[in-house]
């Protein structure tokens, strides 16, 4: 582990390290056992996943003494539900899992939301680790505490904030993941630039390629700088009262396409971020906030990559204004009827806008709509 980086989530005394690296899956067993009470642990995975890497995280955690007890759901945004989150709550009862014992998320956002929630829930709290699988869930879902399950109304809209004790990113794992899921991962890495570090953005401009591609070296230091950068962010605001907000770049309009979409698997979460942070950075050069060029820069950065940021050649569409600022009404972020927007005054200068005029968007969204 020798290459392994490190990234302190500091909260006090619920502070967590994310250990970034290939070959952690196999070293598993030895980080978790020392927060272990008794000789087991629960798993909680898809069936995908499952299949890939089920068995070293069992050869790794039974070299270190500790039995595995692995539920397995299906693939796929219908599994982050309140029917499948009950399944698993019986599943730990049954099991007799208690508050101190540790339950792991193993998979990409949807295993480790679900796994978060459950653990929440759990004789109202049991210890939880994240080994994400996915790009998306290594540098973004996996770490910050932030679970959720879906309701018909819209995504995320039942969950916790509920911090992890541990997490392992172990990005050989990212060698098994579609080209797709990749890129999704990979649009979340954008948006740490976007928020706040223009120089992170010059250097997904030179090295964007050799993430996307795996490359180890450039690989790590994208996962570590995004993870770093989610981790000041939380250390300042938990709960996302404040500044931890401007993580959602992009996803007021993304989770509204997916939305519109009825969560089919045709537009992964990732695409519609990449989507929505191009609709966001085009909407602010609307608003007279920041200079075309900057969003045109952002736009190139991402489809260069293979994203698409022009709703009518979106996957899963169509997507009409109308449909999509109904499901904005519904964001959990909405207060008093105001539907808050992170635009941007230009390049790695992400703020929130409270109270953005959904008639405005509605027609901006419009024109859009006769573009591409």
């Amino acid at each position: 582990m020798s290459d392994t980086k490190r990234v302190r989530v500091e909260l006090g005394d619920r502070s967590y390290d994310i250990l970034i690296g290939e070959g952690l899956l196999a070293e598993a067993g030895t980080l978790i056992a020392p927060m272990v009470r008794q000789p087991r642990v629960f798993v909680l995975t898809d069936d995908t996943v499952g299949g890939l890497y089920a068995d070293t995280l069992s050869d790794s955690l039974s070299r270190a003494g500790l039995a595995m007890r692995m539920k397995s759901v299906p693939p796929g945004e219908g599994s982050k539900s309140w029917a499948v989150l009950g399944d698993v709550l019986d599943w730990l009862l049954s099991e007799g899992a208690g508050r101190d014992d540790v339950l792991i998320a193993l998979g990409g956002g949807i295993v480790g939301d679900l796994t978060g929630v459950a653990a929440s829930l759990m004789k109202r709290g049991m210890k939880f680790v994240q080994v994400p699988t996915t790009l998306l869930a290594q540098v973004d879902s996996s770490v910050g505490g932030k679970t959720a399950v879906n309701a018909s109304q819209g995504k995320n809209l039942i969950g916790a904030f509920y911090q992890p004790q541990l997490v392992l990113a172990d990005t050989a794992a990212l060698k098994t993941l579609p080209e797709r899921e990749r890129l999704a991962g990979y649009a979340e890495i954008v948006k740490y630039a976007l928020i706040d570090d223009p120089d992170f953005f010059d250097w997904l401009e030179r090295r964007g390629k050799d993430v996307v591609a795996l490359d180890p070296e450039a690989l790590g230091e994208a996962v570590a700088v995004s993870c770093a950068a989610k981790a000041r962010i939380v250390s300042q605001d938990e709960t996302e009262a404040g500044v931890r907000a401007l993580l959602n770049l992009g996803h007021t309009f993304g989770h509204a396409l997916e939305a519109a979409n009825g969560f089919q698997p045709s537009l992964l979460h990732g695409e519609a971020v990449a989507a929505g942070m191009a609709l966001a950075l085009r909407y602010s050069v609307r608003q007279g906030l920041m200079n075309g060029q900057d969003a045109d820069r952002a736009s190139r950065l991402l489809e260069s990559a293979g994203l698409v940021t022009q709703l009518k050649r979106l996957n899963g569409g169509p997507y009409p204004a109308d449909r999509l600022t109904e499901a904005m009404k519904q964001d959990k972020k909405v207060r008093a009827g105001r539907v808050p927007l992170i635009l941007a005054r230009g390049l790695g200068q992400a703020f929130i806008q409270p109270d953005a005029d959904l008639s405005d968007v509605r027609e901006f969204l419009n024109e859009e709509l006769q573009q591409g």
